[in-house]
């Protein structure tokens, strides 16, 4: 062979050799990075080319499939009672994707879920189908329409949880949405979309997970049993050494009291009227950082998965002695969501034992065999049975005889505080009304521990803008529905 036809075939194996290495480069190397991209359309047609499996709530789906028309994408997403529920499932969108339990799990209810390739081998000798696997939640769902209907056109958010197992039974947030309206990928879904994504409502928002508000008095909980784990208080029905007016710590500035008889008043009737000095004085003694090691043995701030990921609560790590007793009347800096305040609720009702909260039971195969299964795990110990009692006979007064009466249940023993947070600068804004609490069973167990959060109503006058008023009323619905209906 002459020279210029050896150079030839050389360089025509060294192309076969870079295509050679090229091609199994992309098969070997780079195939699942190209399979799951975005841009690449035929994994989002595959995706949609069959039914979803369904999310769960007491046994009945919430959610549904349907064909689609003048699509390529056979199949899309629908909902039952999206608005009630979409707080719970997030959504799944041919057009904008998918969030929430739909996201979190979306593998399962595709059938791609590595843990379900038996059944699909299976289908392949069958000929079955492919289908997707269920998500089981831990919703009830009386307690879910309870605080929905109760919601109504306020804009705020309900988190209930079983304080025995840390269970969510319900997650409601409103103004709210309805999924099906932009599950596909038409121009009316576009529309749709647009005109959710740009409300300044933030429909699209998870109050409940993903808004944290001054929690405002319903702290004081977090405060007393603070007091009471470090020493600060023993006797919860003796009197404090709290002055009137109380100045803040390192100011000129008084604390103001909404409420009369606060002078020496004793922490369990500062917590009945909710006396504002009381609980500023007790913070200051506990300190900036026992008042932080107490907060962060509730949960805050650290973020909770329950799969969805709930956003931090905030107690300042940094703050000063009036930033730390304005804090501890859930002022300053202080912010929490509505799952932590049930959070915190749930903890006082179960003894001083945090639960974590989780709000998928369990996961289903396509033929409903097991795949994976919620076991309860505890979370943390914020306080001790001891001090859990003190303070649960405290929030027992409070319904009794103070703010909390409106949420009174007959024939059963409830907890609670209210909570009016100031909001905006030198408290321009409307203020937030708050309420937690918790119903006790006659074995002396809490089947259910909620809090509620009311943005913005239809309530005029602000002087009428009350967590006993507002919010109270609401927690009562919630509780007594899961009194009610059980599972």
């Amino acid at each position: 062979m002459n020279k210029p036809l050896r150079r030839i075939s050389l360089f025509c194996g060294l192309l076969v050799l870079a295509l050679l290495i090229r091609t199994n480069w992309l098969q070997y190397v780079q195939a699942e990075d190209l399979s799951t991209r975005k841009e690449n359309r035929r994994v989002q047609i595959a995706q949609y080319a069959t039914e979803r499996g369904n999310i769960i709530v007491g046994g009945q789906p919430i959610t549904g499939s349907a064909v689609t028309d003048g699509s390529d994408f056979k199949f899309k997403r629908t909902y039952i009672d999206g608005p009630l529920w979409a707080p719970v499932t997030g959504y799944a969108s041919q057009a904008f994707g998918s969030t929430q339990l739909e996201k979190i799990d979306d593998g399962i209810l595709t059938g791609n879920d590595d843990r379900l390739f038996f059944d699909r081998t299976i289908g392949m000798f069958t000929g079955e189908k492919k289908q997707g696997g269920n998500v089981i939640t831990t919703l009830n769902a009386a307690a879910q329409k309870a605080a929905f209907q109760q919601l109504g056109n306020k804009k705020g958010a309900v988190a209930a949880i079983d304080p025995r197992t840390g269970a969510i039974l319900a997650l409601a947030s409103t103004p709210s949405y309805d999924p099906s309206t932009f599950a596909g990928n038409s121009k009316n879904d576009e529309k749709a979309w647009r005109e959710l994504n740009d409300s300044s409502d933030k429909n699209l928002v998870n109050r409940a997970l993903r808004e944290t508000y001054p929690p405002g008095s319903t702290f004081k909980v977090v405060t007393t049993a603070a007091a009471l784990e470090h020493g600060v208080i023993s006797d919860i029905n003796a009197p404090t050494d709290t002055p009137e007016p109380y100045i803040l710590p390192g100011t000129k500035t008084p604390m103001v009291n909404h409420a009369t008889g606060c002078e020496k008043a004793t922490l369990n009737y500062a917590l009945q009227v909710s006396c504002n000095s009381v609980f500023a004085n007790v913070g200051d003694k506990v300190g900036r950082d026992g008042m932080v090691e107490t907060a962060q043995k509730f949960g805050f701030n650290s973020t909770v998965d329950t799969p969805v990921r709930a956003f931090a609560s905030v107690y300042d790590k940094t703050m000063g002695k009036d930033g730390n007793a304005l804090s501890s009347i859930g002022q300053f800096n202080t912010a929490a969501t509505p799952l932590q305040m049930a959070m915190v609720t749930a903890a006082i009702a179960n003894d001083g034992k945090l639960m974590k909260p989780y709000m998928v039971e369990q996961l289903t195969a396509p033929n409903l065999d097991t795949i994976e299964k919620h076991e309860p795990q505890e979370m943390s110990r914020p306080l001790s049975a001891a001090n859990a009692q003190k303070v649960q006979q405290m929030m027992v007064n409070v319904v009794e005889h103070g703010t909390g009466t409106p949420a009174k249940i007959n024939g059963v023993t409830v907890g609670g505080k209210t909570g009016t947070a100031q909001h905006g600068e030198k408290n321009a804004k409307r203020p937030y009304a708050w309420f937690i609490s918790y119903a006790e069973l006659p074995d002396r167990t809490s089947p259910v521990a909620v809090a509620v959060v009311i943005e913005d109503s239809a309530v005029q006058d602000r002087d009428d803008i009350t967590g006993g008023g507002l919010a109270a009323p609401v927690a009562k619905a919630v509780m007594e529905a899961v009194l009610k209906n059980k599972g």
